[in-house]
């Protein structure tokens, strides 16, 4: 049995010696370096910075430049107050202005403030999304990573199992050619061959399909076949009272949630910014020169400094400003209420994940020891059958309990590390 085993592992090796060993931490730099949607998460991010300046706030002044240039021609006639007419046809009329002008909105009740806090908040909003597509996609690709290495090992025990059979049809070959065994033995232990082999070959294309779905997260091409380890190493030192003070400072959906609210407090403050006076300057220095074929004046030119202020306030405009006002509180009072949603969800998550681990922890164990007694029980079985004391369904079945037993204990390991994944993705700290 030893021997055979032997054999099968030698056979996963060569067969993948030559393909690249890809670690959990080497798909994890490739994902963050390439995923798409972490692309897309970190241009939106640098939206949201560049959307961070005084002036898309408001509190910078305007400068423009100016340039107008008229041009008409035209029949024109003047009757002057003392009788004399003048007239010309083909009259011409030009006029040309040019130059600089500032203008400043210097006070608007405080509104242009709170607008550059808001943009830096949704600053903070982009900085977390990100976050949080960074903490998805390391866990896609983690959950993927150790679905593969359980199909790996799942592939082993299948293997493991096609060796088995194979040594089960020469043994009932042997016994027919000398007279001990009937041709139904032979023929039952080629149908359990062939059933084996239909095992692996499904197996093996889930573990095909698997592999390519890991390239399309890392964005790699998608033909790439590698190794990933034959291990799975779990985290059993989480503790509930960590998670939920790690979730409560650092998951992102809480955070979004928190930042919610206090865009909604600073909607508030411009709104209520309406109800104080807006003070605006202005100045400039313009050049003007115009041409007449007709009138007391020829050319006229002119330049020079302009200044001035405007203020002016609302005193009453249908009790929009009320209105406006009002909204802009239920709005506070909602994004409150879904924090409160949204962290009591997480918490939710977390006692029930944490459960959940705790299970998984205890099935690792109580599978990891299930599988050695089937082993054990597949090595007497066999050493018997060779012996002729025992059937080929009795061999069967402790060849099935032995796969069924290594199989069990791979998802174990699995679904226990898919439960730590989750937790220290709810936690907003996931680490590698």
């Amino acid at each position: 049995m030893r021997f055979y085993l032997y054999i099968a592992a030698l056979f996963f090796t060569v067969t993948g010696y030559s393909q690249e060993l890809l670690t959990p931490e080497e798909a994890i730099a490739q994902a963050l370096q390439n995923n798409y949607d972490i692309k897309l998460s970190k241009n939106d991010l640098k939206i949201d910075e560049a959307n961070v300046s005084l002036a898309n706030a408001g509190l910078l002044p305007n400068v423009s430049g100016t340039f107008s240039q008229n041009n008409n021609i035209q029949y024109s006639k003047q009757t002057r107050t003392d009788g004399t007419v003048q007239e010309l046809n083909n009259a011409r009329n030009n006029s040309m202005a040019y130059g600089v002008s500032l203008g400043w909105t210097v006070f608007d009740g405080f509104r242009m403030f709170a607008r550059y806090d808001q943009l830096q908040e949704l600053q903070k909003q982009g900085e977390t999304e990100l976050k949080l597509m960074v903490l998805t996609r390391v866990s896609d690709v983690l959950t993927t990573y150790y679905d593969l290495v359980q199909q790996q090992q799942t592939l082993t025990a299948l293997d493991t199992a096609i060796v088995i059979s194979k040594q089960r049809v020469t043994t009932a070959d042997n016994r027919f050619k000398i007279g001990k065994a009937a041709k139904l033995e032979v023929l039952n232990a080629q149908v359990d061959l062939n059933t084996d082999q239909t095992n692996y070959l499904r197996q093996r294309e889930l573990y095909e399909n698997t592999q390519t779905f890991l390239n399309e997260l890392m964005a790699r091409e998608l033909t790439t076949r590698f190794k990933v380890i034959d291990s799975v190493g779990i985290d059993d030192k989480l503790t509930l009272g960590d998670l939920m003070d790690l979730a409560s400072g650092q998951n992102p959906q809480i955070q979004l949630a928190l930042i919610n609210k206090r865009v909604a407090e600073l909607n508030l403050k411009q709104v209520k910014g309406a109800r104080y006076p807006q003070v605006a300057v202005s100045t400039g220095y313009l050049f003007n020169n115009s041409e007449s074929s007709l009138g007391f004046a020829k050319e006229n030119n002119s330049r020079g400094l302009n200044y001035g202020i405007t203020a002016s306030i609302n005193i009453f405009n249908g009790s929009l400003q009320n209105r406006r006002e009002k909204v802009a509180k239920f709005q506070i009072e909602s994004s409150q209420v879904l924090l409160e949603q949204q962290t009591q969800s997480i918490k939710s998550q977390l006692i029930s994940a944490y459960q959940t681990y705790l299970t998984n922890l205890d099935l690792v164990q109580l599978e990891a020891r299930n599988e050695d007694i089937a082993k054990q029980n597949l090595d007497i079985t066999l050493e018997k059958y060779r012996i002729g004391t025992i059937t080929q369904l009795e061999v069967r079945t402790a060849q099935l309990n032995y796969v069924n037993a290594r199989t069990r204990n791979n998802s174990a390991q699995f679904q226990a590390k898919i439960s730590e994944v989750t937790l220290k993705e709810l936690a907003g700290n996931i680490t590698f």
